[in-house]
């Protein structure tokens, strides 16, 4: 593989070298924004060394003949079958006359820009299937981003720079893909671009494990959050959340513990009965932040990685987020559903979020928090805190908060956004996960019976945590 420079290097440079380079030739496929990508190829001269096929099949009947019907024209789906069909025709047409020197690739994008109704709606695929050597077999990245730019034009100005990008970092820095990722907002930043979801796949990307480059999305700013599902397959977020009630728990889930559990199942057997909504569509989501993973001022991978293994044991699906305020998450949510949204928490949580100090950045101080946190069919789903001086466990009904917060406080109560659930077992809330921990680590055998079953397999099996026999 060439190197990579290390200066800067601007859209047209990057055009140019592909341009140059006489071993990478492919296809354009674009729908929905112009054909913005190619577009670059051409400007920059010799585009007939990279350029093999551009097209744009933007009426539907067309587009449908040449890629098969489709129920939604900018998803996943469509970029496959655009990928597939134009991979395929290429190598077919071309293999035998110059495939023993060339690296053939078929890049393509589905792209809805913003309606003027709905700001924040235009978003898009765009994925590249390429040969890393001559007539090897082809690797692939997909990428799914959010255009915040409020005019079409220059929201056709960022599909071009990024795709540019995509297809230059699939060639020249594949065996770097955090740098791949970080190089994807060459020319471009978050005002204009979010790129909440990357996919890695073939032989060009082997070891590279999609949940550390979901992970990279959020460390390096290109996104807010970013979703995996438990068997580790990365998604765009509405894949999962369209439309659906979610019941979200946030923690550092190191490791997760039988109260964890038992808080997700009281809180999803409130919030279905209260709401009335069908358990089988509600999203359970578990959530860590980036400041739950960091250690020091860095995020440990080998100990994310186990927090994701044992989360995708008990098969949920994870979210990554930079929120360090709760609040924050609700309005993340929303982009996705209206339906009913539940956080759970133990009571600890709850107490903190109603510290006023706490909201010392927010303009509106912790009503302005409050309401976002709670904004629409949205509730908090309390579980008790054990009380050592007392020996017993309080219930959120029972939480004393500053005096000028009661009615406040009350009136969360007995409008169900604040709600008690009851203790399954009185006898594991003394035992915090940082003293299971310790007991993981040190040879304690005891910690077995403060987790679930199949988390102490997957942390004996793997030596989770620092795991010692």
């Amino acid at each position: 593989m060439a190197s990579i420079e290390k200066d800067p290097v601007s859209t047209h440079q990057k055009a140019a070298r592909l341009n140059h380079d006489p071993t990478t030739y492919g296809a354009f496929a674009e729908i929905g924004a112009a054909q913005e990508v190619v577009a670059w190829f051409f400007r920059t001269g010799r585009a007939s060394g990279t350029v093999a096929k551009s097209m744009s099949a933007y009426d539907m009947v067309v587009s449908d003949a040449i890629y098969g019907p489709s129920n939604r024209y900018v998803s996943r789906q469509r970029l496959h079958s655009m990928l597939n069909h134009e991979y395929v025709l290429l190598q077919q047409r071309l293999d035998a006359a110059r495939g023993a020197t060339t690296k053939f690739f078929a890049f393509a994008d589905t792209v809805a820009t913003n309606r003027r109704s709905q700001p924040g709606s235009g978003h898009g695929w765009l994925g590249i299937r390429f040969q890393n050597d001559p007539r090897a077999e082809p690797s692939e990245i997909l990428v799914h981003i959010r255009l915040l730019d409020p005019v079409t034009l220059r929201e056709q100005e960022v599909i071009g720079i990024l795709g540019v990008n995509l297809i230059y970092g699939a060639f020249y820095l594949n065996d770097q893909p955090r740098e791949l990722i970080a190089s994807l907002m060459d020319g471009l930043s978050r005002v204009r671009l979010e790129v909440d979801m990357i996919k890695f796949a073939g032989p060009a990307f082997e070891g590279v494990d999609n949940r550390l480059m979901s992970l990279q999305l959020v460390a390096q700013g290109l996104t807010d959050a970013a979703v995996f599902t438990a068997t580790g397959d990365a998604v765009e977020p509405a894949e999962i959340l369209f439309g659906r009630p979610v019941l979200l728990q946030r923690g550092s889930f190191r490791p997760i513990t039988n109260v964890t559990l038992d808080m997700l199942y009281c809180a999803g057997e409130r919030m279905v009965a209260d709401k009335k909504i069908d358990e089988k569509r509600l999203v359970v989501l578990m959530e860590m932040s980036l400041k739950n993973l960091m250690s020091s001022d860095q995020v440990d991978h080998v100990d994310f990685m186990a927090r994701v293994d044992i989360l995708g044991a008990l098969g949920h699906p994870v979210m990554i987020s930079s929120f360090t305020a709760s609040h924050r998450l609700t309005g993340y949510l929303r982009r996705y559903t209206k339906l009913p949204i539940g956080h759970v928490m133990g009571l600890a949580t709850l107490k903190s979020i109603f510290q006023e100090d706490y909201y010392a950045d927010v303009n509106g101080g912790i009503l302005e928090a409050l309401g976002q946190l709670l904004q629409g069919d949205t509730a908090l789903y309390v579980y008790p805190m054990w009380d050592a001086a007392s020996g017993s466990a309080i219930l959120a009904d029972q939480l004393e908060v500053a005096p000028h917060l009661r009615h406040l406080y009350q009136h969360l109560l007995e409008n169900s956004r604040i709600c008690s659930l009851p203790v399954f077992d009185a006898a594991d809330l003394p035992i915090m996960p940082a003293e299971i921990l310790n007991r993981i680590q040190h040879g304690d055998n005891t910690w077995e019976r403060f987790v679930p079953p199949p988390v102490a397999e997957r942390i004996r099996s793997e030596k989770l945590f620092g795991y010692r026999d």
